[in-house]
């Protein structure tokens, strides 16, 4: 069952905004580009999160060791590789350690998504696997959420970025390492991030990626999807992503649904937008651009400021970025 957000509630939750319901003008403060010690490996369709009291930089394209990032010392260091190559997947945390679900393998563009759950604990830099993803369920460019002891798969591709667009929704158990098959979403997507706000699961941004008809970067989707995990139903917002595009990155960031960086076939470079969704007011609003356009990344909040690091700085993979940017609202 699909449900679209009220739009009387909108209006009178928010009132009247300027006169205009949708974006409002962007903040004025601006993101910066730091100088720390020592130097990330660059890298695109990685990780970027946080996990204690550090940022973690993992996976991408090729075997390439664990970045570390101290924000009090303002250093990198570096940790172990994981065993296989990751990449196209958002990283999730529980227990002070990293997982990763939904991710692919190998070469572009027949990826093949991986079969088990991987683990990387920060205290022993130490790579295990978890659960096994039934195979009949597995793919890559996922979005994936942690609420409690409760692992979200919200969508996908199955064959790399030939075809296999999925609406799929599935939870793992964490603690039982037991899937359960939940609703599907209103529409196929890959190449986004999700995020959770107020026991919803907002899924924004990505696209249909379609090798086998050389649609690579064309079906971006404007539509965001919401799941609400209580009713176990699935609704959309009446308000579409103002910047379509894939390859971008989500935070839930102050109540608010964030869409990061991404691609298009709009530009040839990527996207330096940061858009966000303000589920009270049901608008938009577009807060300081990146300093440098990026895709394939993340983003990191801590102690109050918002960080990114790595990606590709144009459409496709390259070139590839090892700058960190930092926004201190």
């Amino acid at each position: 069952m699909m449900h679209r957000v009220s739009t009387w509630k909108r209006w009178v939750l928010a009132g009247v905004i300027g006169g205009v319901m949708g974006v409002v003008p962007a903040l004025a403060e601006g993101w910066e580009t730091l100088d720390p010690q020592g130097r990330p490996h660059a890298r695109h369709e990685a990780a970027f999160v946080k996990c204690g009291t550090k940022f973690y930089l993992l996976g991408g394209r090729r075997v390439q060791p664990v970045d570390i990032y101290d924000p009090v010392t303002m250093t990198w260091s570096e940790g172990s590789p994981p065993p296989v190559e990751i990449h196209h997947f958002q990283p999730v945390v529980w227990r002070d350690r990293i997982y990763f679900v939904g991710a692919m393998t190998g070469g572009y563009p027949r990826e093949t998504a991986l079969p088990r759950v991987l683990i990387y604990d920060p205290a022993t830099d130490v790579w295990s696997e978890g659960p096994e993803i039934p195979a009949e369920r597995r793919r890559g460019g996922a979005g994936a959420v942690v609420v409690g002891d409760q692992l979200y798969l919200v969508a996908g591709i199955i064959n790399g970025h030939w075809d296999g667009n999925v609406p799929w929704l599935d939870r793992l158990d964490l603690t039982t390492g037991q899937w359960t098959v939940l609703p599907d979403a209103p529409r196929a997507r890959d190449h986004f991030q999700a995020a959770v706000i107020d026991g919803r699961i907002y899924a924004g941004g990505g696209r249909r990626t379609s090798g086998v008809t050389n649609q690579v970067f064309d079906l971006t989707i404007a539509e965001v999807d919401v799941f609400d995990m209580a009713a176990q139903i699935w609704m959309t917002l009446e308000e579409p992503l103002p910047t379509p595009r894939a390859g971008s990155f989500s935070l839930a960031w102050r109540g608010q649904y964030l869409v990061a960086g991404g691609e298009s076939l709009t530009q040839r470079t990527a996207h330096d937008q940061i858009e966000a969704y303000d589920p009270m007011a049901g608008t938009w609003r577009a807060l300081p651009s990146f300093v440098r356009g990026r895709h394939g990344a993340g983003l990191v909040e801590y102690e109050g400021a918002l960080y990114t690091c790595s990606g590709s700085g144009n459409r496709g993979g390259n070139p590839e970025l090892d700058s960190l940017e930092v926004w201190r609202p």
